[in-house]
């Protein structure tokens, strides 16, 4: 079998008003004044992913992370060290309310664009913007229609336009308010605005506290295929408000868990076994932060996509990008169509690189227990997925560079994946 990498183990809204905010903000940023946090309270501290294994040829090495509780409001922190940009990242119930604050402790002030979309605009917008005013920053609510839809250069553009309109300038900054689709059409917008402004991440669902809003890639889809639009450009900080997961509807709120499932393949065996899905939504602090520390862990070592350690966060993402295309965008949630792409991953790791069966069948189980689809229809047609497949960035001379898994908490990229592989583990999800 070939590897290309070494293995890892452990754990639309109302148009925008024109403003003088560059004014506001010239006039700040002249002042010089920041209003640090103070964190109260005792701290302490557990780690957060043992580092990957190293040594011999081709073996990636993670770096280990920290979370440690950072005030009496329960509020857990893990650091994000990327080389040449540190990414301070905040766990916890409350913290829309104290946004102002922890954006000012960044250095950021002056004026920005919330951007959202309607639903969670409606649910959270508001307070944001109260919460970023008491301190200051002139805040933009623009919001887009909800789902994936939204996530194309056409919506990017409206809201650069509406930006300009309302007269933020280069020391503005963009605060992303909602899920996946939020989080990556807001970034891409901050990469892309009078060449590059900060952006903070506030994301409001699973999927997005635990996978999206970590590690800097951002992007709109394209008519061929997901993703296939973007640019790597890291949030200045990121909020994680787990009071925002009450109000999510049941479906969006157990999609989430297939990314939380995926690190758990991939780098944590343990959680696996411990992941409940009776728990109370307010209790799920500590599983997000041991989330996002597994991402950083990996981010930090690849940030671009360089050396393949990265990659391994693509577990069962080549079969799920490639449903979500030919079903269209809305059909199946993201975390839905990782299910079935990790139930194929799970396939062809079974059949050709020693997964034990018994293990893959302690996935599919915690998969259905958080009622996550294993099954394809038959609408979908094996020809029409291949087809969106070979559109896949890591698809290259009939092999892609697929992510499989030889046991529990370990996985590496093999480079000898063939379409006949793909087509079989299609195949063996029908109904």
């Amino acid at each position: 079998m070939g590897r290309t990498c070494g293995r890892i183990r452990g754990a639309a809204g109302a148009p925008a008003q024109p403003g003088p905010f560059h004014h506001r903000r010239r006039r700040e940023q002249e002042s010089g004044q920041i209003s640090a946090l103070h964190p109260s309270g005792g701290q302490s501290s557990r780690r957060a992913g043992d580092a990957a294994e190293s040594g011999g040829a081709g073996r990636c090495r993670a770096r280990r992370f920290r979370i440690r509780r950072v005030s009496t409001a329960d509020c857990i922190e893990v650091p994000v060290k990327i080389p040449g940009k540190s990414c301070r990242v905040l766990v916890g119930a409350g913290l829309i309310a104290r946004a102002g604050e922890l954006v000012n402790a960044t250095g950021l002030r002056g004026s920005c664009a919330i951007i959202t979309d309607e639903n969670v605009g409606r649910l959270h917008g508001a307070a944001l913007q109260a919460a970023l005013e008491k301190t200051g920053c002139a805040a933009l609510l623009l919001a887009v229609p909800a789902g994936e839809t939204s996530k194309c250069l056409a919506a990017a553009e409206n809201l650069c336009d509406r930006m300009i309109a309302a007269g933020l300038d280069r020391g503005s900054f963009v605060v992303a308010l909602g899920g996946g689709v939020v989080g990556d059409l807001a970034g891409f917008v901050a990469a892309i605005y009078q060449r590059g402004i900060p952006f903070v991440q506030i994301p409001t669902t699973i999927v997005a506290q635990v996978d999206s809003s970590i590690g800097g890639k951002t992007g709109v889809n394209a008519r061929a295929g997901k993703n296939l639009i973007g640019a790597f450009h890291q949030p200045s900080l990121v909020l994680a408000d787990t009071a925002t997961l009450v109000t999510l509807p049941g479906r969006e709120y157990q999609e989430g868990f297939a990314e939380v499932i995926k690190h758990a393949v991939i780098r944590d065996a343990a959680m696996l076994g411990e992941l409940d899905p009776g728990a109370p939504r307010e209790s799920l602090a500590p599983l997000i932060a041991r989330n996002i520390a597994i991402k950083a862990a990996i981010v930090a070592d690849d940030e671009r996509e360089q050396t393949g350690t990265r990659a391994l966060l693509n577990f069962g993402h080549t079969v799920a990008h490639a449903i979500e295309n030919v079903a269209g965008y809305g059909r199946y949630l993201h975390g839905e169509a990782v299910s079935l792409g990790m139930a194929a991953a799970l396939e062809i790791s079974t059949r050709k690189y020693g997964l034990p069966a018994a293990d893959a069948g302690r996935v599919r189980t915690k998969l259905a227990e958080y009622g996550l689809p294993l099954t394809l229809p038959a609408d979908l047609e094996t020809g029409a997925l291949l087809a969106a497949a070979r559109h896949d960035k890591k698809f290259s001379g009939g092999n892609i560079r697929y992510v499989v898994c030889p046991r529990i908490g370990e996985v590496f990229v093999a480079d000898d994946v063939t379409e006949h592989d793909i087509r079989a583990a299609i195949d063996s999800l029908r109904e």
